[in-house]
């Protein structure tokens, strides 16, 4: 077996996740309760009740790759597997795909998983970086000079976690044409897709025959726990996923479907709900962050619920956020899960009154860290 490295997200986020009393450092919206979204698709207790326990298919319910299709891909369901969040979908792309010395472009900053697992593959890693100094604006003309004829796998995610960044339509199709013009594969991360502020939403690029596309229940959807994703791909790429998957959970349960599916048919009102919200806590942020200059930097984001401000004045950040979470029981997320050691990960999506007090909290311990009070 391979060895990988921590994931210091992961590691970071089960050390005070459930030891916290607020979160302000998770990337995705506030989580809905079963009787809640039950309500708003309009799942019946007879529905439930006539659920049978059989297994289900290896690819996913017919319902639920139909459902998938027909929102996020062509409408052709044979292009598509449900997958157990988007984790495991990294996790079959990342294994049936690619082998020991396959050149793999990343984004830099970028989440763990859509890197380390090619690297304890044996893959060799180049880094398409999003500055701070720009504005974390993505430099499609830098990311087209990384790509060579040796290049395997471009792997991006877009809006883009931590920082919110994301393409114009245009530079997302200058990203396709140059990574279709070496024939590698395109992993298009679209876990925050259903989340913009000042554009529509980015396609999926289902175009380009090599492109496979991932998305999750768990960021814009508010359920986490449900734990589905999927993945939209060639249908030869998925039987390579399918023969992975005989080893692992082989199949996703007929209850989580049903509850899946019927929230995908109805996305609009599922995240519409959230959306509401993620713009109006946004709004607080923005005037939170301009009454805090003297203590952080921060750029807006474009997409998704989290930001990457950088902080002023505090020599350790990671200290920082363990002092946060521990005396002020708000949960924060250190840049150095990024690799970027003087920012932190900020979210805002989830319930206003939370994020409030979880921002005051945040700012008392800013002030006593800057002056350099032990209070």
């Amino acid at each position: 077996m391979v060895t990988i490295a921590p994931a210091l997200l992961e590691e970071w986020m089960r050390e005070y996740y459930f030891k916290t009393e607020i979160d302000i450092g998770s990337s995705g919206v506030q989580s809905f309760s079963l009787g809640e979204i039950r309500e708003l698709v309009g799942i019946t207790e007879s529905e439930l009740d006539n659920i049978i326990f059989d297994d289900s298919q290896t690819l996913g319910g017919s319902g639920l790759r139909r459902a998938i299709a027909e929102r996020y891909g062509n409408g052709d369901p044979e292009r598509v597997i449900a997958t157990h969040g988007s984790s495991e979908a990294i996790f079959l792309i990342m294994t049936a795909l690619l082998n020991p010395g396959d050149e793999v472009l990343v984004l830099d900053p970028s989440y763990q998983q859509l890197f380390s697992i090619a690297k304890a593959v044996g893959c060799r890693l180049k880094f398409w970086p999003l500055r701070f100094e720009n504005g974390f604006i993505p430099d499609v003309e830098e990311a087209k000079s990384l790509i060579t004829e040796h290049t395997r796998m471009v792997v991006v995610n877009f809006p883009h976690n931590p920082t919110g960044a994301s393409l114009t339509p245009e530079q997302q199709e200058e990203l396709v044409k140059a990574t279709a013009a070496v024939g590698a594969y395109l992993v298009w991360d679209a876990a925050f897709a259903d989340i913009t502020y000042d554009s529509a939403p980015l396609p999926d690029p289902v175009q380009y025959e090599r492109s496979i596309s991932m998305g999750t229940l768990s960021k814009s959807f508010g359920l986490p726990g449900l734990r589905v994703g999927w993945c939209l791909a060639s249908p030869d790429v998925l039987q390579r996923f399918a023969k992975l998957r005989d080893y692992t959970i082989l199949h996703l349960s007929p209850l989580i479907e049903l509850i899946a599916q019927r929230t995908i048919e109805q996305a609009e009102v599922v995240v519409g709900e959230r959306l509401r919200q993620a713009n109006a806590n946004l709004n607080i942020l923005k005037t939170w962050c301009d009454e805090h200059q003297e203590f952080m930097e921060w750029i807006p984001p474009r997409g998704g619920v989290c930001s990457f401000p950088r902080l002023r004045r505090i020599s350790d950040v990671e200290t920082f956020c363990h002092r946060l979470a521990r005396s002020y029981g708000v949960l924060l997320v250190p840049g150095n899960c990024f690799n970027k050691p003087f920012h932190v990960r900020l979210g805002f999506g989830g319930a206003t009154p939370l994020m409030t007090e979880g921002l005051s909290r945040f700012s008392t311990l800013l002030k006593l860290t800057a002056t350099g009070s032990t209070a």
